[in-house]
């Protein structure tokens, strides 16, 4: 069994069926077609339902691996002198209820995301739902040729939020979507919202992570300075670091560092 599907859990049938007909009464619908997915997440049990509703079910064992995982991610913050970012959820309501309000800020101030439509609890168990975006893909799906043309727009959608005092906590390829030739963040976590700047430029590092081996480290911090200053760039650059120890970042953290660093010496000249 595959090590994420374990932490995950499984939910037992009887509680999925009872959410999905919570669904089909709530839109008055009699019968619904559901097809899970087999997404590679830790925290839900992903559906579409009638190729028109994104569904994420999210259970109490959903929950504390987010709380684990967010005391691990804040041990590593610490380690790069910096006091945890990240807040964790004591419910699976609060999970949902976090993601449909990020998502509703981020469509908000203009920034692309599946439109959310609501979320609620059922039988214990978390529910959200969203606009269900057909014929995407993810960025680590996406030809090298187009990560590159798109990577202006990640940073310009990126400082759009922080901008805003927002900020996404988890950027990383999967949770980077591409539609009709434009890009869309999904699955923003939950982070402390006095640490804007740090967040901010924790976001950046990983964005030039993801970046990085697509693209190359000048290229991929190129595009990142068209949005943020020398200052900013310094501070994504004490990140780096930390975002290297995460699973789902693997990027050349030396050369990245690098190029920052000469980055920011022609923004300050």
């Amino acid at each position: 069994m595959d090590i994420r599907q374990l932490a995950r859990g499984t939910i037992e049938w009887s509680r999925l069926e009872r959410v999905v007909r919570t669904l089909a009464d709530r839109y008055g619908r009699d019968v619904v077609r559901v097809e899970f997915l087999e997404a590679d997440n830790w925290l839900s049990t992903p559906c579409v339902i009638d190729e028109e509703w994104f569904v994420k079910i999210v259970s109490r064992q959903n929950a504390l691996v987010h709380a684990l995982l967010t005391t691990g991610r804040n041990v590593g913050a610490f380690s790069s002198g910096t006091v945890g970012l990240f807040d964790r959820f004591d419910t699976p309501r609060q999970m949902v209820e976090h993601e449909f309000e990020a998502t509703r800020r981020m469509r908000e101030i203009g920034v692309n995301a599946p439109r959310p439509i609501e979320a609620f609890e059922v039988n214990g168990l978390g529910v959200l739902v969203l606009e269900y975006l057909p014929e995407f893909s993810t960025l680590e799906e996406m030809p090298d040729e187009d990560v590159a043309d798109l990577a202006p727009d990640l940073f310009e959608m990126l400082s759009t939020m922080h901008d805003h005092e927002l900020a996404h906590g988890d950027l990383r390829a999967e949770n980077i979507l591409r539609r009709d030739d434009e890009l869309y963040f999904i699955d923003a976590t939950k982070v402390h919202e006095d640490r804007i700047a740090d967040t901010a430029a924790y976001d950046l590092a990983c964005a030039m992570a993801v970046l990085e081996p697509r693209i190359g480290a000048r290229d991929a911090v190129t595009a990142a300075a068209t949005e943020y200053d020398a200052e900013t760039l310094l501070a994504a650059r004490e990140f780096l670091d930390f975002v290297r120890l995460r699973p789902d970042h693997e990027f050349d953290s030396t050369l990245l560092r690098s190029e920052l660093e000469k980055a920011a010496d022609l923004g300050r000249g």
